[in-house]
């Protein structure tokens, strides 16, 4: 690990906070959106130059930043970033300023709470990715759900929002407390191993943590608290019900970041795998048969879905599944694939939530019977959906294709089963989703509000156009993605290698 002198990582996860005061204490609504969108834009730049900042050839952290925080319990404030944490900084940081962008004229109440929450949120979201101090993470990871709480119940569109908040809340609540307690236990073996008293001992630095092996009876107890608690936050089946119910009753913008920042699937990569290798080894297949379950099982349910956006939540859950089984193959294909789909979420699945979101503010609402023959009154709109629902599918020539093919290479090198599995999901994937944009877009049209409405404007048409450059570059040089992430990768395998006896 390497030190740096200038705060780079801090500066990315104050700012926005920075921003969320500002935006609150300004008087002037049209002002507070304006302030919003710069200071989104400008963290944007700064992911970017961290990015630039970024060896891909150094195996290990960098820009770290170490701090004494609560020397008592050798509590550190301690943040870096490598291969597999990199790119999600600023592709939350684009998510972030398109969400702003999508909710600009939307947001009718109390605007300034609103986006003052969505830049804090923008805050703790980069500091669950650059903490590397256990109680740290777990701290930006708690701070995570007022933001959401205040937004789903404040600002939802669904007449019982604020028991769906409440839903959410309890939810990553309990998975919380597994959290905490398997972030304890692996603190306190540190003490245990180099034969040090507590909390003389205590460590709770991830690198440390890394160094120090666990004993064999505590590493499935281990595994198993933090898989519970990510597999809440994922959402694996059966804690996904949150998801559909949230999409049905909170606002679209908010769903979007929902479906596009899969926090819990980084923690299972970042935490859970690596501090307990051996049990991550034995027990794969406990994880590839949650990660087939939640991938055919999610499938199913979204065929049989009439509205857009509980398809798309279903969709994402499903989609969920199959990162899980990419990561589960313990191979070199299924990380990378599962990284590459990751990054995919933030592009794709909250896209195709926004849009969801431009179809209900103009018809109220996205059921299959009230979009019939889309296509005639909102080409433009439609063009773009089909785009990211292509890329969703997996069609080659989109970000979509490299990754799901790595992690369906990774799962039959695996295991066969697991690969027909995958091969599966992808079939049933594609018939969900053209199934349903079928029956919304094309034939006669259903509803005369239809005939009434308007294409999505050229604001929201130009809010687009990155995150569709983005899917198209990603999917025809798939390398600009992998070759961050490849180091990091090889790391993260060899260490599971080293480790298993």
């Amino acid at each position: 690990m390497s030190e740096v002198d200038f705060p780079l990582l801090s500066f990315l996860i104050f700012f926005p906070l920075l921003g969320a005061i500002v935006v609150g204490a300004t008087q002037n609504n049209n002002l507070a959106k304006l302030i919003a969108l710069l200071f989104a834009g400008l963290e944007l730049l700064l992911a970017l130059f961290v990015v630039y900042c970024f060896d891909v050839s150094i195996d290990g952290f960098q820009l770290i930043e170490k701090y004494n925080w609560i020397p008592q319990l050798n509590i550190e404030y301690l943040l870096g970033v490598d291969g597999i944490s990199l790119l999600f900084l600023p592709l939350s940081a684009l998510l972030t300023l398109i969400v702003i962008l999508a909710s600009w004229n939307s947001v009718q109440h109390n605007p300034r709470f609103h986006f003052s929450l969505l830049l804090a949120l923008q805050g703790v979201t980069v500091g669950v990715f650059c903490s590397l101090d256990l109680v740290l993470f777990f701290l930006f990871w708690e701070l995570t759900l007022p933001p959401f709480f205040f937004l789903i119940g404040l600002w939802g569109i669904g007449s019982q929002r604020r028991e769906a908040a409440m839903k959410y809340t309890l939810f990553m609540l309990a998975g919380g407390v597994a959290l905490l307690l398997a972030i304890t236990l692996l603190a306190a073996n540190h003490a245990f191993q180099v034969g040090s008293d507590i909390p003389q001992g205590l460590s709770f630095s991830l690198p440390n943590l890394l160094q120090i092996a666990l004993p064999d009876n505590q590493q499935k107890l281990v595994f198993f608290l933090l898989l519970f608690g990510f597999a809440v936050k994922a959402p694996l089946v059966p804690f996904h019900t949150w998801l559909p119910t949230v999409a049905m009753e909170g606002p679209t913008h908010i769903v979007a970041i929902l479906v596009g920042l899969k926090l819990g699937v980084y923690g299972i990569l970042r935490f859970t795998i690596p501090l307990a290798p051996i049990a991550a080894v034995e027990l794969s297949w406990v994880l590839s048969l949650f990660g087939a379950i939640t991938l055919i099982y999610a499938a199913l349910i979204a065929l049989q879905q009439t509205n857009l956006r509980r398809l798309l939540a279903y969709a994402s859950v499903s989609h969920v599944g199959l990162v899980i089984v990419g990561i589960a193959s313990l191979t070199m294909q299924g990380v990378q694939g599962a990284i590459f789909q990751l990054l995919n979420f933030t592009l794709i699945a909250s896209v195709l939530m926004l849009i969801s979101g431009f179809i209900h503010h103009r018809l109220g609402s996205t059921d299959a019977i009230h979009l019939g023959g889309l296509a005639k009154v909102m080409p433009r709109l439609t063009c773009v959906y089909f785009l990211f629902v292509l890329a969703s599918i997996g069609v080659p020539g989109t970000s979509g294709f490299p990754a799901e093919l790595l992690m369906i290479i990774g799962a039959l090198t695996s295991n066969a089963s697991l690969g027909i599995a995958t091969l599966i999901g992808a079939v049933l994937g594609a018939a969900y989703m053209l199934s349903f944009s079928r029956s919304a877009f094309f034939g006669p049209v259903l509803h005369s509000d239809a005939n009434l409405t308007h294409d999505i404007q050229l604001r929201e048409l130009a809010l687009l156009c990155i995150p569709t450059l983005l899917i198209l570059i990603f999917g025809f040089f798939p390398d600009s993605i992998l070759t961050f992430n490849q180091v990091a990768s090889e790391a993260w395998l060899s260490r599971l290698t080293t480790q298993t006896p």
